[in-house]
């Protein structure tokens, strides 16, 4: 087993190498990284009791687990604002029925945790081990036991930055969702040690926001842009929360980006457009219009037609504004990286968020358009569909 585990683990990390280097779209990645990490559950779980010299079959099962927590999300849901959750990756925690398999699943996760619990009282001096338990009781809703784990995690790894927000993030949900306080102190130190840490840089635009101070709030926020890949889920919340940001300011759109040359890989379908837009109309189903509340958000967005990468362009607006005309250019861009005046063609959707969520959540309504070319005008999109589950 230790050999066929080892060589998963060596698969993994050379996956995300392959993504790192861009050799993989964001879909194909997750693809792989999800039949990996499921061989690995298989191999851990199907061996029985864990041996109690062999503590890094507890780890796995544990990393596994908690992968989305460890590369930063949130803890807690904003009621107000525009920051929202990202959403939690462990097996079957989306809403709605729990398969028998998954429930078992389930099972084995809880047992695997307190084993690890378990051996940390014997080998109290293991920091990974901390940290891992510290993200699994998080993602588990056991915030206090999370917090307590995350401080012996921190006075054995002192210079961690991440583990540092990941505490800030639980002692913020401790603190009645505030960073006043404890939290912020956290907060500040991980970005001493690594400015551009993308989860202490958004902790501290929620800070700034929460505090009315709009100009923080986007000048955090637009280093996490600046910082993180631009297909990073974690990341692409970040457009709405800026607009949501500069409009509470009173701040006009964002200026329109500085696109960059193409390089010659891409040069035939990048090619910048100036002054580049698409526009037209959206409208809601009357079909559907009972399952929407005058202030539900209403996200419109470009994306590339390939279906790849974040969104090049991003209108924040309200159920009540329905039907409304839009335009969608350079100044609602995420990323100047990114924008709309470099893409050949996309796909623009609508979609009614109840929750304010930049993520699709089930009971969530969208249309969206048929790949178009930009410079588009005079489009029709018709909100018709539900998300599914």
């Amino acid at each position: 087993m230790t050999t066929t585990l080892q060589a998963l683990k060596a698969q993994l990390q050379q996956l995300n190498d392959q993504q790192a280097a861009g050799a993989l779209s964001p879909a194909q990645y997750e693809q792989s990284k999800a039949q990996l990490e499921r061989r690995i559950l298989e191999l851990v779980v199907g061996d029985g009791e864990a041996a109690p010299r062999t503590p890094m079959r507890l780890l796995v099962l544990v990393t596994v687990f908690v992968l989305a927590v460890a590369v930063g999300g949130y803890a807690w849901k904003r009621g107000q604002g525009p920051m929202v959750e990202v959403a939690e990756s462990a097996e079957g925690a989306e809403a709605g029925a729990v398969s028998a398999e998954q429930q078992a699943a389930s099972d084995q996760i809880v047992a695997m945790v307190d084993k690890l619990a378990q051996r940390l009282k014997e080998q109290p001096g293991d920091a990974e081990g901390w940290t891992m338990l510290a993200r699994s009781y998080s993602v588990m809703g056991r915030n206090d036991d999370a917090i307590d784990a995350y401080a012996k995690a921190i006075a054995l790894r002192k210079d961690d930055a991440s583990l540092m927000a990941d505490y800030a993030d639980a002692l913020a949900l401790k603190n009645n969702r505030n960073l006043d306080g404890e939290p912020m102190v956290w907060v500040e130190r991980a970005l001493k040690l690594d400015p551009k840490n993308l989860k202490a840089l958004a902790l501290a635009g929620v800070y700034a926001y929460d505090r009315k101070d709009y100009a923080g709030a986007i000048k955090q926020w637009e280093k996490v842009v600046q910082y993180g890949a631009p297909d990073n889920p974690f990341v692409v919340q970040f457009g709405p929360a800026i607009a949501e940001a500069r409009a509470q300011a009173g701040l006009p759109p964002a200026a329109p980006a500085n696109v960059p040359a193409p390089s010659a890989a891409n040069a035939k379908t990048a090619s910048p457009v100036a002054g580049a837009s698409v526009s037209g109309r959206v409208v809601l189903s009357a079909a559907l219009a009972a399952q929407a509340q005058p202030q539900d958000t209403v996200f419109v967005f470009a994306r590339p037609a390939s279906g790849t990468g974040m969104p090049l362009a991003v209108l924040r607006k309200q159920v009540k504004d329905l039907p409304f005309e839009f335009k969608l250019d350079d100044s609602m861009a995420m990323s100047p990286a990114n924008a709309l005046s470099g893409a050949g063609s996309v796909v623009v959707s609508a979609r009614i968020s109840k929750s304010g969520n930049a993520f699709p959540q089930p009971g969530d309504l969208m249309g969206q358009t048929a790949p178009v070319a930009v410079g588009a005008q005079g489009l029709q999109i018709t909100i018709d569909q539900a998300v599914k589950p």
